[in-house]
């Protein structure tokens, strides 16, 4: 155990690496995806199930947990962790994203952000020192610099206007953050898709610097194509030392694309959020549980998977509980869909290590090509 934040690469295969970052309260294997538990829960499971797929860090949300339960409260139950009955690494967003995209009227400046709960129309002032503040309060090990993510696709000076103030309020995150030993402040770099503006705010981060940095702005509406050419020169702007965050991604091959271009840490809730919705994601691309063909189905959803939705249960019993709109369906999808994840990250880290990327790869689109086993 270490008292300190730390990481290391152990091999690289082309752009891609892998490694670990060491944490006071353990080590995160690198690529990491990160479950999101944006109110203290990952949805549908049990912090110790989350575990068990394979999960070294989770994601929480500033935002939500400032509004409900409150920040204060977390702090007097005894922080984060113990609340939610995680010992392991947390990671907390730094709640810009989502005063973006939930916040009901939002009034922006340059000292930060005054809105509207979308719980119950309650005003919040959110800036770069009360965010540190609250996440001091919540106790995670990673904590995120306060930025504005401006939703793409938007007018260049308006993208060049958001990122340079986000730069400001990440020199006032940094000084707002201090001294605190075995946690991580991570800069997050924006620009949108104008390499220019991303050249810029990386070097205004890396003047400032941080223990990690973020690449965001991505993923909020500009498609896979462009979001990959960013991704083709981003991460090379930033420190190789340190690991570089890919916020808010995403789909398999996002998240394979993402790997081979350098990333090191991800997060999304699209595989908790599919599971309630009856999607599966598999080796061979998406399982809409809901389609008639899967009734009379005694198959697992995946016959190579390991997890309790495949080895205890048959296609036909998934769809069932789906369309009788039980608990159990959400709770063995998303299991299922978090298992899945955590072996392809699994798998990626072995693939850099044995310098067989473009092999694992290759054979990760070629069983989606395939698509899914033929109905019975």
């Amino acid at each position: 155990m270490t008292d300190r934040f730390s990481f290391a690469l152990n091999a690289t295969d082309g752009r891609a690496r892998t490694g670990a970052i060491q944490t006071p309260r353990g080590e995160v294997r690198t690529p990491a995806f990160m479950p999101v538990g944006t109110a203290a829960t990952v949805k549908a499971m049990l912090p110790e199930s989350v575990r068990q797929t394979g999960a070294d860090i989770l994601l929480g949300n500033t935002y939500h947990l400032m509004l409900r339960p409150g920040a204060e409260r977390i702090a007097r139950l005894g922080g984060l962790h113990q609340f939610m009955n995680w010992q392991r690494p947390i990671l907390t967003d730094s709640g810009g994203f989502q005063v973006m995209s939930l916040a009901g009227l939002r009034k922006l400046t340059e000292e930060g952000v005054t809105f509207s709960s979308h719980v119950d129309g309650s005003k919040h002032f959110l800036s770069p020192e009360t965010s540190m503040e609250i996440q001091r309060l919540l106790g995670s090990d990673i904590v995120m610099a306060f930025d504005e993510c401006p939703a793409l696709p938007a007018a260049e000076e308006d993208v060049a206007k958001s990122m340079r103030l986000s730069m400001r309020w990440a020199q006032r995150s940094r000084d707002a953050f201090g001294d605190r030993p075995g946690h991580a402040l991570f800069g997050i770099m924006q620009g949108g898709v104008t390499r220019e503006l991303r050249e810029e705010s990386a070097e205004a981060l890396k003047a400032i610097g941080f223990e990690g940095y973020a690449i965001g702005g991505l993923a909020v509406g500009e498609g896979q194509e462009a979001m990959l050419g960013v991704l083709d020169y981003a991460p090379g702007l930033l420190p190789e030392d340190r690991p570089r965050y890919l916020m808010g991604v995403g789909k398999p091959d996002d998240i394979v694309g993402a790997v081979q271009r350098g990333i090191d840490m991800m997060d999304c809730v699209l595989p908790s959020r599919s599971g309630r919705t009856g999607q599966a994601w598999t080796r061979r691309g998406q399982v809409n549980i809901k389609n008639a063909r899967h009734a009379d189905d005694p198959r697992p959803l995946d016959e190579a998977c390991s997890c309790p939705a495949c080895t205890g249960y048959s296609r036909a019993y998934l769809h069932h509980v789906f369309r009788s709109g039980e608990m159990i369906s959400g709770m063995l999808l998303t299991w299922h869909n978090l298992h899945y994840y955590q072996e392809l990250m699994a798998g990626l880290r072995e693939a850099i290590a044995a310098q067989r990327l473009d092999d694992f790869v290759a054979e990760f689109h070629a069983m989606r090509e395939g698509g899914d086993i033929p109905p019975l």
